[in-house]
């Protein structure tokens, strides 16, 4: 699918530079999900209609970040994916993560000091320098949420390979735009809400084999079993044998929403988005004085910015006190060019 043929898909009001808070579905997306809505209000159909939705979001979200979808868990956010990882370090693990790193993947690890895990927070520029021989897990976001920053993941993992490591990755501000395999991680979570434009309340998470093993899922239910429809009652325990054993109940609206947006990420490719989006942001950095980079989402620290793009109609966003504004596949050149008026008037 030609990206400019995909755009069509998408009814965004002009000025949304705002999809590292949300995404904006599109058309396939919008409309299966007012069809489950209209179905749930007068009770026209079963819920496994709707539940279906899941394994076919899990296959595609499989195949965007090149992983066997075997080893693809699904939950609903970021946190209570990274959970199932956080307890099973080992009592007295040293965990490194960036300082400034979005919480979901920072509390996980923190909420375990009574066991004697400690958490060492660096510069995400002094990253790999800091993973030592006692390291045991390496956390951090693939993009930062608060200014774009793209980590360096392959040297990360390669630093962490060394010392035997293991390596987490937050991934829900790459995932859709940014190519990346998922594979050189032990695990690596993403919420749909984001770059992938799902309703909240979907996410996956690879989980790597050989860390599966040394991890329990407690929060395990019916969805978890080896045949969940046949795991609504009763003993024995019979869970999953890959990774669907760390399943939560599926929202049924939110996957019945996210199974078709993912559909068209891969529709279009993630390597087209990424061109068209980076090509948008540097065009707004280029047209403020600032250098290009590699991001899709940037910060500007113009005086006054706030209120200039609100009185413009421009939707962003403000993260440590700096405007923050995301490009996306819906995202155009008028949007741009309406912030960079805003801004330099």
């Amino acid at each position: 699918m030609e990206l400019e043929q995909a755009q069509k898909l998408w009814r965004p009001e002009p000025g949304w530079l705002n999809t590292a808070s949300y995404g904006l579905p599109p058309e396939p997306a919008w409309t299966a999900l007012q069809s489950a809505l209209a179905d749930w209000r007068v009770g026209r159909t079963s819920w496994e209609t709707w539940s279906a939705s899941t394994d076919r979001a899990r296959a595609t979200f499989a195949e965007l970040v090149g992983v066997p979808v075997e080893d693809v868990s699904v939950g609903s956010v970021v946190s209570q994916m990274f959970a199932p990882v956080a307890a099973a370090l080992p009592a007295g693990a040293t965990v490194v993560v960036p300082e400034v790193e979005f919480t979901s993947n920072l509390f996980p690890w923190l909420v375990q000091a009574e066991r004697g895990v400690t958490v060492r927070t660096v510069p995400l520029a002094g990253l790999v320098d800091a993973i030592d021989a006692d390291t045991d897990l390496v956390a951090f976001s693939l993009v930062q949420s608060a200014d774009g920053t793209i980590a360096p993941y392959e040297r990360i993992v390669a630093a962490a390979r060394a010392y035997d490591a293991l390596v987490v990755v937050d991934a829900t501000q790459a995932c859709g735009w940014l190519p990346f395999d998922a594979g050189l991680a032990d695990a690596v979570a993403v919420g749909a809400y984001k770059w992938l434009m799902g309703p909240r309340g979907a996410g996956f998470a690879y989980l790597a084999p050989a860390l599966r093993e040394r991890m329990r899922p407690d929060a395990a239910g019916w969805y978890a079993g080896r045949e969940p429809y046949g795991s609504f009652y009763g003993p024995p325990l019979r869970l999953a044998d890959d990774a669907r054993r760390f399943d939560i109940s599926p929202a049924w609206f939110s996957y019945v929403g996210t199974a078709p947006a993912l559909e068209v990420v891969a529709g279009i490719g993630v390597p087209a988005i990424h061109a068209h989006n980076v090509a948008l942001a540097n065009r707004f950095l280029t047209g403020l004085g600032q250098p290009p980079g590699e991001s899709a989402i940037v910060t500007v620290d113009v005086p006054g910015a706030e209120e200039k793009l609100a009185v413009a109609g421009v939707r962003a966003a403000v993260r440590a006190g700096r405007v923050r504004a995301s490009f996306h596949v819906y995202s155009t050149v008028d949007d741009v060019d309406l912030a960079l008026t805003a801004l330099t008037s």
